[in-house]
């Protein structure tokens, strides 16, 4: 158990470490790309800009709640506050559609009334922004995979990364042809790549917020192996699990066990089971005796 807490201890320590270089890297290059931006007239590369503006926020939201998801369990909140980051990590994933949302109209309106684009500008800031972006991913995405919270940051920089790319193949495509509507159609194939993982981090955290099922885990297998593994256990009914945070699941059951059963054995057996076969980190179950139940429905 203690070297379960310190590994995990680590890997918050670790993720808040990586966070923070990320914070650094986005927040410098992002003035950069903003003046580029302007300069090139270039929607990429300010659709860009407005992605590591809200990258920095987001990141930062992703520290903080790392931070205070070290907190210990009080009186008010007893499970801790390891679900700051599932939080964060929602957030993210709303703040990623949001940004989905203004890229695509922007780009719709350029198309109707395209501007003038500096390719040569475009394309060195764009560069440079694919570098930085490549070291921040690189930082996040060797973190702790099963974190949702370092999951969403790493899939604000990943969209930053795809617009880089953007914008690099809009410029060499501008500088070679002048044709400029090749800027907002990337920025639109861009724009749908992001929605399709915000999409997907919104969702699992949402699941997870809303006390969901963990996925992979079969409420009514739980119930069959239980009673079919273990003689003394007669039923297993009213299981509840959830999750809170992925990779950390919950349950509650109520257990009829033979009259001449061992509760507390029986007990002990029925959590090893769970967390061996199910990966269920905490059970709180009701036991019940076979007879008891008998006689209460006999007298109902």
């Amino acid at each position: 158990m203690s070297h379960q807490h310190d590994h995990g201890a680590h890997g918050e320590h670790d993720s808040q470490r990586r966070l923070g270089w990320a914070i650094l890297l986005t927040g410098s290059f992002m003035v950069a790309e903003l003046v580029g931006g302007v300069l090139s007239g270039s929607l990429a590369l300010l659709a860009d800009a407005g992605h590591m503006l809200t990258d920095a926020g987001a990141l930062a939201l992703a520290l903080f709640a790392a931070w205070i998801s070290r907190r210990p369990a009080d009186t008010r909140r007893s499970y801790g506050y390891h679900r700051a980051q599932v939080l964060a990590a929602f957030v993210n994933g709303l703040t990623l559609i949001a940004i989905v949302v203004w890229i695509a109209i922007e780009a719709i309106r350029r198309l109707f009334a395209p501007i003038a684009v500096a390719g040569s500008t475009m394309l060195v800031i764009a560069g440079l922004g694919l570098v930085v972006n490549l070291v921040v991913f690189a930082i996040l995405h060797m973190g702790d995979r099963e974190n949702l919270n370092i999951r969403g940051a790493a899939l604000h920089v990943l969209g930053d990364l795809l617009g880089s790319v953007a914008a690099i193949v809009a410029a060499v495509v501008i500088l070679l042809t002048g044709w400029t509507p090749i800027d907002p159609l990337l920025s639109l194939l861009v724009a749908a790549l992001i929605l399709r993982s915000a999409w997907k981090l919104t969702r699992e955290s949402g699941h997870i917020l809303l006390e969901g099922t963990p996925e992979g885990l079969d409420v009514e297998r739980v119930k069959r192996e239980l009673a079919e593994q273990l003689p003394e256990v007669r039923d297993v009914h009213h299981v509840h699990a959830w999750s809170l945070t992925p990779g950390r699941h919950l349950m509650s059951l109520h257990a009829i066990l033979d009259e001449e059963a061992d509760q507390e054995r029986v007990l002990v057996e029925i959590k090893a089971m769970l967390s061996d076969a199910f990966a269920v980190e905490h059970a709180t179950i009701q036991v019940e005796s076979w007879k008891g139940c008998v006689d209460e429905v006999g007298h109902s």
